[in-house]
């Protein structure tokens, strides 16, 4: 996709509730807390400090939630981190606390949405479908394994009779619903949290990238008309950081991540697709995701490009897909077709740390960063406030570091993953 520095044509800009147009920065500003990037962690931090009367400054290089955070297929899930990859690197103590944190990252997006009454389509109830017995399996001793560990909300299975119920679709044998979990407006989400921060007395900055970081007892954070001056700093530019800092460059890949919209549905249509209006997902490795939106489009991903190149033709390689799952839309115009990064880990699991004691970091959620980013933003906020126990979990796990950035890790990347692509398909 086209790297500008205003949003991109998605359907998410194209029904924002209002376009920002925070200053740039210029001249010498001073702060608690530099926090850099204007996606959900940043904005997450930001916020939690800014309501412990930290006085934060928001630096962004575009536009309030330009990357994944205000692109993403708006789905909200629970859970952190896989809890049995916790235990296997720092044991059990720590496997409960990343339990705990998985449960709190979807009931933190819950909250801000009620607390700062945020107009973001929040719906509840999402749907895992099954196209294989094994799947099926795999739900019903999730279920289970959730139940022993005391998991608050409800879910239920969907047997193949029953499935008309909740999607309209000839391929899957069965689902599981969790009715805590749902989907939302991506962008309209971090849009409301922009301004719960200002309430606070937040400064927000846009068009402002970042050129250089000057560390010590007292970081300044530099961009080509200005500095600010901050005690503490928080990176929070996920695969969008780059070469900022070059202590972070290499530990997460860039991956393109893509999604297309629909012309609007008719009633008769989306009751059809989806039935209870739950968002989706299947259980590939390269999975396929989607939702109506609230004004009944069908929002479809499921391409991720692992080679650092964009797709030629978004919707050339996503509407097959589309139809494969849903052939009801075989003759809907597609209106909308976007995408742009996302930041992989290569363990999958969400990298937090600091550098030089004063500059924290949060980055690496591969693609399950709606409710992890919101939670990551709290561990740094608390740690920046002196709690440190949560933030100790993760700055205790080893992380690979790809020598090269994207030009060696992306075709490494790519080749891996065709291996899973196969798998699916076999």
């Amino acid at each position: 996709m086209k790297d500008t520095a205003e949003h991109p044509a998605s359907y998410y800009a194209a029904t924002a509730n209002w376009r920002t147009d925070y200053p740039r920065l210029a001249g010498e500003h001073r702060c608690d807390v530099a926090v850099l990037g204007a996606g959900y962690t940043g904005l997450s931090a930001a916020l939690f400090l800014a309501e412990r009367g930290y006085d934060v400054a928001v630096i962004e290089a575009r536009r309030v939630g330009w990357g994944a955070s205000g692109r993403n297929g708006g789905q909200l899930i629970d859970g952190f981190v896989e809890i049995d990859k916790i235990e296997k690197r720092l044991g059990a103590a720590a496997a409960e606390i990343a339990w705990h944190m998985g449960l709190e990252c979807r009931d933190i997006v819950v909250q801000r949405i009620e607390q700062y009454s945020i107009a973001c389509d929040l719906k509840l109830g999402y749907l895992d479908l099954a196209m294989k017995p094994s799947e099926m399996e795999h739900f019903r001793s999730e279920i289970e394994r959730k139940r022993r560990l005391g998991y608050p909300h409800e879910m239920r299975i969907i047997e193949r009779e029953d499935l008309s119920s909740v999607v309209g679709s000839p391929i899957f044998i069965g689902g599981m619903v969790n009715a805590a979990n749902g989907h939302l407006h991506p962008l309209n989400l971090c849009l409301g949290e922009a301004r719960a921060i200002e309430k606070h007395g937040g400064r927000i900055f846009e068009q402002s990238p970042v050129v250089r970081i000057e560390h010590g007892d007292q970081p300044k954070v530099h961009t080509s008309d200005g500095v600010v001056h901050a005690k503490k700093v928080v990176l929070a530019g996920n695969a969008y950081l780059g070469q900022t800092e070059p202590r972070l460059f290499g530990k997460v890949i860039p991956a393109g991540s893509y999604m297309i919209a629909t012309e609007r549905l008719n009633d008769d249509l989306a009751r059809e697709l989806l039935p209870q209006d739950h968002a989706a997902c299947d259980q590939k490795t390269v999975l396929d995701y989607f939702r109506l939106s609230a004004d009944k489009r069908m929002l479809f991903g499921g391409f991720c490009n692992y080679s650092g190149r964009d797709p030629k033709d978004i919707t050339a390689s996503l509407r097959p897909k589309m139809l494969h799952v849903f052939p009801q839309l075989e003759r809907a115009r597609i209106e909308f077709e976007w995408g742009g990064y996302i930041g992989i880990s290569m363990n999958r699991i969400p990298q937090i740390g600091r550098i030089e004691n004063n500059t924290y970091y949060a980055q690496g959620y591969s693609g399950h960063g709606l409710a992890p980013t919101h939670m990551a933003g709290k561990i740094i906020a608390d740690a920046i406030g002196g709690d440190f126990e949560r933030f100790d979990v993760f700055e205790r796990i080893h992380h690979w570091w790809l020598p090269g950035g994207k030009w060696f890790a992306n075709p490494a990347l790519a080749m891996g993953m065709l291996y899973y692509r196969l798998k699916d398909l076999l």
